[in-house]
C-alpha cells in the first residue's frame, strides 16, 4: 500500500521534490499534500498504511521510511525521523499512537 493509494499520489510526489535532506517538517508535509483537510476514516487508511508491522503503533523504524511510501521517495534522515517523532509522540512512549497520529495531522 502506498500514500498514494489514497487520493494523495501527485500531491505528494511534487512535494518529495521540494523536501531536501534533513528538511522534513511533518505538519508542513501533511499540510502540503492535504491531508489534514481529509476525513478521519482517510487519515486513519494512512496510519493503517504507515503503520506496516499492524501493532498499532508507528515505530521509529516505520516513520524513517514514511517517505518511502510513495514511490520513489527517499528515507527520512535520522534527524528527521527523531523530529518527527518529538512532534507526535505526546505520551513519551517512543512510538505514534491513532491518537496523536490523528491530533498531528489535525494541527497541520
Amino acid at each position: 500500500a502506498s500514500l498514494g493509494g489514497v487520493g494523495l499520489k501527485a500531491e505528494v510526489k511534487f512535494q518529495l521534490d521540494l523536501v531536501s535532506n534533513d528538511s522534513f517538517s511533518p505538519k508542513k508535509f501533511f499540510a502540503m499534500v492535504g491531508l489534514s483537510k481529509k476525513s478521519p476514516t482517510e487519515i486513519e487508511k494512512i496510519f493503517m498504511i504507515l503503520d506496516q508491522d499492524k501493532s498499532g503503533c508507528i515505530e521509529q523504524d516505520e516513520l524513517q521510511l514514511f517517505l518511502q511510501n510513495s514511490k520513489g521517495a527517499r528515507p527520512l534522515t535520522a534527524a528527521e525521523t527523531r523530529a518527527f517523532l518529538l512532534a507526535g509522540d505526546k505520551d513519551g512512549d517512543g512510538k505514534i499512537g491513532w491518537d496523536e497520529f490523528s491530533n498531528l495531522v489535525m494541527s497541520s
